[in-house]
C-alpha cells in the first residue's frame, strides 16, 4: 500500500496513543490521552514510537494497493491485515507465540488504519 509521510504518521501516532491508554499508566492516571502524550519527553515518545513503526510499518507497506477516492480511507479485510503480519513473521517462534504475536498484530495495524487521516487531492498523485 502506498501512504504518504503524513498518513503513516497520523496513523502511527494514533496507534501509539490507542496503547498508552489501554496501559497501566493510561487506565490509571484516568487522564485525557492527548494530554497524557503531551506530558511525556520526547525520548519516552520516541521509545513507543518506535516500538510501534518496527511492528506496523512492514505490514502497511506490504498491504495490497488500492486505489482511494478523494475524502475516503483505505480499507482491507481482516484476512487481508492477516496474511500481510504473517508473511513478516520468521520461522523462528514457536506456534502458540506465534498464533499470540498474530493476533496482536493484526490488531495493532488495524488500528493504526483506523487513524489513517481521508484522502486529500493530490496525494500520491503520479507524475506522467
Amino acid at each position: 500500500m502506498r501512504l504518504t509521510e503524513h498518513e503513516l504518521t497520523v496513523a502511527l501516532t494514533g496507534a501509539a496513543k490507542t496503547v498508552l491508554a489501554s496501559s497501566r499508566r493510561g487506565r490509571k492516571r484516568g487522564a485525557d490521552i492527548d494530554q497524557t502524550w503531551d506530558e511525556m519527553d520526547r525520548f519516552k515518545r520516541f521509545k513507543l514510537l518506535d516500538g510501534i513503526g518496527t511492528q506496523i510499518f512492514p505490514v502497511l507497506t506490504d498491504l495490497p494497493d488500492v486505489d482511494v477516492p478523494v475524502g475516503g480511507r483505505p480499507s482491507f479485510s481482516e484476512q487481508e491485515v492477516r496474511e500481510s503480519v504473517e508473511r513478516q513473521l520468521g520461522d523462528d517462534i514457536g506456534r502458540l507465540r506465534r498464533a499470540v504475536v498474530v493476533k496482536t498484530r493484526v490488531t495493532l495495524v488495524q488500528t493504526a488504519l483506523s487513524h489513517l487521516p481521508p484522502r486529500v487531492e493530490g496525494d500520491l498523485r503520479q507524475d506522467e
